[in-house]
């Protein structure tokens, strides 16, 4: 559990530090906002979707460490996957950070998302997690109304 444990940090503090995919889609197919009143993580989380397949996706937001490396990680591991795809991802990515356990159904792995495994001993981080996937959510359904963790 220490190497799991001090690989989550080194993740976490490298997507925190040096987000990837960290810009606005100009012309996105898709796009919602997010935000986590209790700590002020904001998220806005954009799609080009061509053929029910993710061809772009980013996000912009201020926010705790988790948040933005779970934004960050999400955008990386979402793009060029079909919306079904993503929604399974989704799935897998909520029962591991909210149970603590890795989902294999035999569908599309976690890989390095499974670092995120450790949140679930604090409660208040999973809401910074799992903000970005609900965002993206939102946006994959096109809900106009902002997500809130709250």
């Amino acid at each position: 559990m220490s190497d799991l444990r001090e690989l989550y940090q080194e993740m976490i503090l490298d997507h925190g530090k040096s987000p990837r995919n960290l810009r606005a889609i100009e012309n996105a197919t898709a796009s919602a906002k997010g935000n986590n009143p209790l700590c002020g993580d904001r998220v806005t989380v954009y799609l080009t979707l061509r053929d029910n397949t993710i061809e772009d996706i980013s996000f912009e937001g201020a926010g705790c460490a988790i948040c933005t490396a779970s934004a960050s990680m999400m955008t990386q591991v979402l793009k060029g996957k079909t919306e079904a795809q993503a929604e399974s991802l989704f799935g897998k990515f909520h029962h591991l950070v909210t149970d603590g356990e890795v989902d294999d159904d035999g569908g599309l792995p976690l890989g390095k998302l499974e670092v995120f495994q450790g949140v679930r001993e604090y409660p208040i981080r999973v809401k910074c997690a799992s903000l970005p996937w609900h965002t993206f959510r939102a946006a994959m359904r096109q809900q106009a109304q902002a997500i809130s963790t709250e």
